[in-house]
């Protein structure tokens, strides 16, 4: 449920579904990769993508629930087209495996949703020995989009369609610690703050997209990259964090979301909508909110910030 939700320019919502945000629109001839796909608003963005006919690549961590989630479209969609790999973001390792087996594939790329996130998590470094929130939210994903981008710009020359790059981020790029990206104290365990991680995470998923769409531009690419807050949605990113998890969750954010916050269908919206809907043909460097444009921080679209972030990822990528 979404109270006070008023339709913007787009003619959708907040309380608008990834259903009704892509009716009528016809996905056959696409592919799209999303991660975290195995369960809550990357679940139902695989299940309607399919169910618009779009051929769906599945990167999840837990292949077994990926395959369940893919049994549950099929019954619903028996024509769907979907393949399930394996996709631990949180490692580089994992992330050049599964660029490797989607390209042995075969298969174009139109679509790339990088959806998959943590949430809050106590301080860890990841396998590359990288705070875990920014390595996985982050660092993954640009890893994976810098790995797959070839395979987009050839489809999107061959095909002639526009080629989309959709990163998932949050409001929660607000309140990132003080100097926004930690590139001198990353790994910093003693200024470790689970949330203000998290923030930093989402900024950076911003700036990334940000810059992507400039470079993308530059070069005359035919392929969009925007950024996007799905909304506040209780699902197990809720549940696994532990600034929010615990007797917290269950007791306070799950009740209250349950009136102010979104259901998933309506959290999948925005992703759905950024990804497919034709009206957004040529929009990109821009922040999604509730099926509309809206306003990221000066923070987030500070064009300095960006360039610095994309050097000091492609450092650590490589």
């Amino acid at each position: 449920m979404v109270l006070f939700s008023r339709k913007g320019q787009s003619g959708f919502s907040a309380s608008n579904t990834a259903e009704e945000v892509t009716q009528g629109i016809d996905g056959s001839g696409l592919t799209a990769i999303i991660t975290g796909s195995s369960n809550g608003i990357g679940a139902e963005t695989a299940r309607v993508l399919a169910m618009r006919g779009v051929h769906i690549v599945m990167a999840v961590r837990n292949t077994a629930a990926g395959m369940a989630v893919k049994e549950t479209i099929l019954k619903e969609t028996p024509s769907a087209k979907i393949e399930v790999l394996e996709l631990d973001l949180s490692s580089m390792a994992s992330v050049r495996k599964f660029a490797g087996e989607f390209e042995s594939l075969g298969l174009p790329l139109n679509i790339l949703i990088n959806n998959a996130g943590v949430m809050a998590l106590p301080y860890k470094l990841s396998p590359d020995k990288i705070e875990l929130q920014f390595a996985t939210n982050h660092l993954g994903h640009f890893l994976l989009t810098d790995l797959l981008l070839e395979t987009m710009k050839r489809t999107a020359s061959q095909s002639n369609i526009e080629g989309r790059i959709v990163n998932v981020a949050s409001e929660a790029h607000k309140f990132p610690y003080k100097e926004g990206i930690r590139f001198d104290k990353l790994n910093d365990e003693s200024g470790y703050s689970s949330f203000g991680a998290y923030g930093q995470s989402k900024l950076a998923n911003i700036l990334h997209a940000n810059e992507l769409a400039r470079r993308l531009k530059e070069d005359e690419v035919d392929i969009t990259a925007n950024s996007l807050h799905p909304g506040a949605i209780v699902t197990n990113l809720w549940h696994n964090s532990t600034f929010f998890g615990g007797w917290f969750s269950k007791f306070v954010v799950a009740p209250v979301g349950r009136f102010v916050g979104k259901n998933v269908p309506q959290g999948a919206s925005t992703t759905c909508y950024v990804a497919l809907h034709p009206s957004n043909k040529g929009v990109s460097g821009e922040y999604f909110m509730d099926n509309n444009i809206s306003k990221a921080t000066s923070q987030a679209k500070d064009t300095e910030l960006a360039k610095k972030l994309w050097d000091f990822s492609m450092n650590l990528i490589s």
